[in-house]
C-alpha cells in the first residue's frame, strides 16, 4: 500500500491532502502542532504525529515517531503568511520575521536531510508548498513582503534538495496551490482547497510530465523562479 506523509496537516490544504489520500487507500501519515487537529485526521483513518515547525528538537522527534517509514510521497505544507501590510515601505518586525522565516524556510530546511532518504527506495518525491508569490521573475507587487521573501528562499531549498537528492532518485518539487480558500487564502480566493490538491496530487503522480527540481502550480503550468 503507497504511503505518504503530510506536514502541516490540521485543516485547510494539508487536511484536504490528507482526506484524498486516504480516500483512494493510502497510508497516510500526518503532523499537527496542537491537539485540536488531531481528532479529524484520526477520523480520515490517519496515523497522527505532533511536530512544531518552530522546535528543532520535534524534527529528531518526528523521526523518532515515523520508525521504519519509507514513503512515495512527502509533502510539506506547513506556512505562515506574516503580516499582509510588510512591504519595501513597512519592514517587518524581527519576531515576525523570525515567525515567518522559521517555518517557511528553516523548517523545510531541517526537514529535507530527516525525510528525503525515507523517499529513496521507492523514488518516491518530496513536494514543497510554496507560492506564485516567492517567484521573482513574476513579481508584480510588493505586500506580504516578507511572506514573498519566504517561499523566494524556500524555492532554492527546493532546487538545493534537488541537485542533492534527485541523483538518489527522490524527485523534488515546488507546488504553488492557487488562490485558495483557506484560512490563509480568505474568503474571497478563487478556487476550493478540493480542487487545488486534486490538481497537485496529479502533479505529483505524472513524474515524467514534471521532473524534479521544478516550480509548477496546481494545473501543472510552469512558473518562473
Amino acid at each position: 500500500m503507497a504511503s505518504v506523509l503530510i506536514v502541516g496537516a490540521s485543516r485547510g490544504i494539508g487536511f484536504e491532502f490528507a482526506r484524498q489520500y486516504r480516500a483512494e487507500g493510502w497510508t497516510v501519515h500526518a503532523t499537527v502542532r496542537s491537539p485540536s487537529g488531531r481528532a479529524a485526521l484520526e477520523a480520515l483513518g490517519a496515523q497522527v504525529h505532533r511536530f512544531d515547525a518552530l522546535d528543532e528538537a520535534d524534527v529528531a522527534a518526528l523521526d523518532e515517531q515515523l520508525g521504519e517509514a519509507s514513503f512515495e510521497g512527502v509533502i510539506v505544507n506547513a506556512g505562515v503568511i506574516g503580516s499582509r501590510e510588510a512591504s519595501t515601505t513597512r519592514p517587518p518586525e524581527s519576531d515576525e520575521f523570525a515567525l515567518v522565516m522559521g517555518t517557511n524556510v528553516l523548517a523545510p530546511m531541517r526537514l529535507v536531510p530527516a525525510l528525503a532518504p525515507r523517499l529513496v527506495p521507492a523514488r518516491g518525491t518530496l513536494a514543497f508548498l510554496s507560492s506564485r508569490m516567492g517567484s521573482i521573475g513574476e513579481a508584480d507587487a510588493t505586500y506580504a513582503s516578507t511572506y514573498r521573501v519566504s517561499k523566494a528562499a524556500l524555492n532554492m531549498v527546493v532546487r538545493l534538495a534537488h541537485i542533492e537528492f534527485g541523483q538518489q532518485g527522490v524527485r523534488v518539487l515546488a507546488l504553488h496551490p492557487g488562490w485558495v480558500r483557506t484560512d490563509m487564502g480568505g474568503k474571497g480566493a478563487n478556487i476550493e482547497a478540493a480542487t487545488s490538491v486534486t490538481g497537485m496530487r496529479a502533479v505529483i503522480a505524472e513524474r515524467k510530465a514534471h521532473p524534479g527540481g521544478t516550480f509548477v502550480d496546481y494545473t501543472g503550468t510552469p512558473v518562473a523562479w
